[in-house]
């Protein structure tokens, strides 16, 4: 930023930036990323005697980076219009997953996939990428752990999981959830 007296580019302190980004951003929608609990930017640092010395920087959504500044610059860089799912994007998107199955004779027919696909991002519309990927990364777990067959058995419909998991928050609790089935199975 630059000074005013001088004109003189001023040092930042990104762990202040980056902190106070978060705390406004949870303030707009009212209990934030963090879902009202726990901390909004986790930081880990790996002990070591010499440098390099790093410091996992983890952003409420459950996206990590290895340096403050990636961290910073994305979560801002997210929040771009550009980064936020569209009707146009939507159909790009759509187009894209099905010509990825034209002509692949291993897959049989695609369209439950891609109309899932398709129910997801328009769920998701006004969300932006980081958040549609951190939602989606839930559901790859959800699936790994076998929770997405249980519900499919005790008949819960795509739309009900998909508005419960998309209204919840990837916060500590929801990760400790994840880690206690994951464990169990």
């Amino acid at each position: 930023m630059l000074s005013p007296a001088d004109g003189v580019l001023s040092t930042v302190n990104v762990v202040e930036a980056l902190q106070e980004f978060w705390q406004v951003k949870a303030s707009r929608v009212g209990g934030g990323a963090a879902g009202g609990g726990g901390a909004l930017v986790i930081y880990e640092s790996v002990p070591a005697a010499h440098p390099p010395y790093v410091c996992y920087v983890t952003l409420p959504g459950g996206a990590c980076f290895g340096s403050f500044q990636i961290a910073l610059m994305n979560s801002v860089f997210n929040e771009h219009e550009s980064r936020r799912i569209s009707d146009h994007f939507i159909e790009k998107a759509v187009a894209e997953a099905r010509a990825s199955f034209a002509g692949d004779a291993a897959h049989q027919d695609p369209s439950a996939g891609i109309a899932a696909f398709r129910f997801m991002l328009e769920t998701n519309k006004g969300r932006t990428m980081l958040e549609f990927q951190e939602l989606m990364t839930v559901f790859q777990l959800l699936h790994w752990n076998g929770s997405l067959r249980a519900m499919r058995e005790r008949q819960c419909s795509r739309q009900e999981v998909v508005a419960h998991y998309s209204a919840r928050a990837l916060d500590d609790a929801m990760r400790e959830q994840m880690q206690r089935e994951w464990a169990a199975r």
